[in-house]
């Protein structure tokens, strides 16, 4: 986990993997009965490659100086973040199931006092991009050649906050840093281009000076290649436009606003694994 192995070699693997996220992640929230079904399902290839193939990070050893850090700005997806936690061994699988108890470390968002492998509790949407700024700055000043990675949602994009963040990375030259859009085009109220249009998404964040890359965000060869270039980028952060589906994998889910908080019926569960 700690090195990324050779593309052609991984590329299988990680589309292998990416389905166990789906299967975890549907299978916990309706176990749960609620939770965001869509936006988790949309980004699971993209945290497959970050976290079994590109990212620096030891399960075993959580807070080892060394590792890359991982900011879910989306913080609703918890239920991708804590099933990749779990298949890369922060945790025992089992704990999936206790999603949202009231009992449980995995609470609704994800929080960083009740689970290792979390870096900082998120829900508010708009927030994330600042706090990977002020990480990758803390790195920066402690001379630690870390990456950050913050996962966005594109309805996350409408808060202004993040266009704040998005000069302040560049500013700084944050090269270090790379941001990841879950472009999916749907939030919870509708499209995207409908609550308020963020397109065009790759010239804006051009604008704002940053290396700009746009992708398949279901290729993973695509997604691959991206966090290669992200990572040979100098004097710049770097943000992923990645082109995705809400409800990837499911094809009665995908496309559907709905599912951005709805979970599977005990029958959807069903079929729903049976097409995974």
């Amino acid at each position: 986990m700690n090195q990324a192995t050779p593309l052609k070699k991984d590329t299988p693997y990680l589309c292998q993997r990416a389905k166990e996220l789906r299967r975890e992640i549907l299978k916990m929230l309706t176990e749960a009965g609620s939770g965001h079904t869509g936006g988790s399902l949309s980004a699971a290839d993209i945290l497959a490659a970050l976290f079994f193939c590109k990212m620096k990070h030891r399960p075993e050893e959580p807070s080892w100086r060394e590792r890359d850090r991982f900011v879910l700005s989306k913080g609703h997806a918890a239920p991708l973040l804590y099933a990749v936690l779990a298949l890369t061994g922060y945790f025992d699988k089992s704990l999936l199931k206790t999603l949202r108890r009231i009992d449980s470390p995995l609470q609704g968002h994800p929080s960083s006092k009740f689970l290792k492998g979390i870096e900082v509790s998120t829900g508010s949407l708009g927030q994330g991009l600042s706090i990977a700024n002020g990480i990758a700055l803390g790195l920066r000043m402690d001379g630690i050649p870390s990456r950050v990675y913050c996962l966005l949602g594109d309805g996350e994009l409408q808060e202004g906050q993040i266009w704040e963040a998005a000069m302040t990375a560049a500013h700084y030259r944050l090269d270090h840093l790379c941001a990841i859009v879950d472009n999916n085009g749907l939030q919870i109220d509708g499209f995207c281009c409908d609550v308020m249009s963020i397109e065009p998404i790759t010239d804006k964040w051009k604008g704002f000076g940053w290396n700009t890359i746009d992708i398949d965000g279901h290729d993973m060869e695509q997604i691959v290649h991206a966090l290669d270039d992200a990572e040979k980028a100098k004097g710049r952060p770097t943000v992923i436009i990645a082109r995705t589906v809400k409800g990837k994998g499911v094809s009665f889910f995908e496309g559907k606003a709905e599912y951005h908080g709805l979970t599977p019926t005990p029958e959807e569960l069903e079929k729903a694994l049976k097409e995974l």
